[in-house]
């Protein structure tokens, strides 16, 4: 065994290689090295563990399998991807992408100072909130504003700061979960505030708020059912008449919206999702919602409402660990700033463009896309199909928007092992499956990734260069 171990190369020895000499001028000497070491190290553990004689690769062969390695995990785990998937906010990759002026504007910001905390008027400290907030209260019709780092956290800091060691109402029907193990009657404990379950899982009516009211109710929460559908024999309570019933009893109604919309969905062809300002103007106090779904801004949770409610929210102990930094801000005033013109925001925000982009316009990418593919060895049966896209992120479940695909099965494989294959390119090529065929939506992939994404996929199934 010893005399096998001498015939491994020394580290310095592999480093003269060109390929790590390389990979030591572009990643980085220590890294390279440790590398190399525990490489070697693992293959005499290999050689020891052994019951049978071990062939020793050459040092030639052992430096391009350590290279080979390296380069492999060098690779950062957060990098760019193509969504083919036709689901729009598309959690596991990140949900919706900034518009170009967002994108430039956590660039500018990120690179240097800003003025998170300083009032540029009189150079006195002030609250970071003001760099979005006038922009909320313009858009959403509310007083006040605050800013947190996700929607669940907007949550869990307003039921502490309104409610805390109080009684808050809600309807059974509205207790959800959602991904991520978010249960909204363990972050209503969580928050020290009380939970009373009023109603019924299919029907709630106001005169159940009204009786279940007393001296230990703190507020009246109403849940919009973003990610589940209760329908058939239903009823449940208005923004407006809980704020009716709210009002005789002098208790705040939080309304939390979920995805948190700013214009009217219904022109797209989904309905039903609440409008931020339609909350505000229904009369609730307070009105919350993620910033980075329907308006698709950065990940954030926003908070609406009178001012009294969200000064007492911006002084909570919770606020400083739930609030964001400068990038998010920069990011979200940006989208904001774009939703001032309706028209422009169609053009500009991701998620619009996306929702608004006519079908023929697809079908044409499709077939056009489609051409190119169906010359490549690794594909078979290349056509183009009409499907269904979907939005996503927990928004409108039922709800479906008409889409064109790109279709095709794996000439060499299984289709997961070319789905594995899509994930391992340069610029990662995300898919749907359909009984063995890869579906590649264009409702999803913007216009400037197509000429990517046809490269991409044309390298599968490829032998490399000699």
């Amino acid at each position: 065994m010893p005399n096998i171990f001498r015939n491994l190369p020394s580290v310095n020895q592999l480093l003269e290689n060109p390929r790590l000499k390389e990979m030591v001028d572009s990643v980085n000497h220590r890294v390279v090295v440790d590398g190399v070491r525990t490489f070697l190290d693992d293959l005499r553990d290999q050689v020891t563990a052994a019951t049978e004689d071990v062939s020793i690769p050459t040092p030639q062969e052992l430096a391009d399998k350590i290279a080979d390695w390296l380069e492999t995990e060098e690779q950062p785990a957060l990098k760019p991807v193509i969504n083919a998937t036709g689901v729009i906010l598309h959690t596991g990759l990140g949900r919706a992408p900034l518009a170009s002026s967002a994108a430039n504007a956590v660039s500018a910001i990120a690179s240097g100072y800003a003025s998170v905390e300083v009032d540029l008027r009189d150079g006195q400290r002030g609250q970071r909130i003001r760099a979005v907030e006038r922009l909320l209260c313009e858009l959403t019709g509310a007083e006040a504003a605050a800013v947190v780092n996700n929607n669940a956290a907007a949550t869990m800091l307003t039921l502490s700061a309104i409610a805390k060691g109080k009684e808050v109402i809600v309807s059974r029907g509205q207790l959800i979960e959602i991904g991520g193990s978010y249960r909204l009657p363990d972050v209503m404990e969580c928050s020290g505030a009380k939970l009373k379950e009023v109603g019924t899982t299919n029907k709630t009516h106001p005169a159940d708020y009204s009786y279940a009211i007393n001296e230990e109710t703190g507020a009246l929460l109403r849940v919009h059912p973003s990610n589940f559908e209760v329908v058939g024999f239903t009823k449940s309570v208005s923004t407006r008449e809980l704020a009716d019933i709210a009002a005789s009893h002098d208790l705040p109604v939080i309304d939390d919206i979920g995805s948190g919309a700013l214009i009217d969905f219904s022109k797209y062809g989904l309905t039903d999702e609440p409008v931020a300002s339609e909350s505000i103007r229904d009369g609730a106090d307070i009105a919350l919602f993620s910033g980075d779904k329907l308006i698709g801004g950065p990940q954030c949770g926003i908070i609406v409402g009178k001012k009294k409610y969200i000064d007492k929210i911006l002084s909570d102990p919770l606020m400083r660990a739930m609030r964001v930094g400068k990038m998010t801000l920069a990011a979200l005033s940006a989208t904001l700033q774009l939703y001032r013109n309706i028209d422009e925001a169609e053009q500009s925000v991701p998620i619009l463009q996306m929702l608004s982009t006519p079908v023929e316009n697809l079908k044409l990418r499709a077939e056009k896309i489609a051409v190119q593919l169906g010359s490549n060895p690794a594909l078979k049966d290349v056509s183009v199909v009409e499907d269904q896209s979907m939005l996503g992120g927990g928004s409108l479940p039922t709800q479906r928007i008409a889409t064109w695909c790109v279709s095709f099965a794996s000439a060499e494989g299984s289709i997961n092992s070319l789905a594995a294959a899509m994930r391992s390119l340069k610029a990662p090529v995300f898919g749907r499956v359909n009984k063995d065929r890869m579906l590649l939506d264009m409702r999803t992939v913007r216009p400037s990734e197509d000429l990517a994404l046809v490269d991409g996929m044309q390298s599968i199934g490829k032998k490399p260069a000699d």
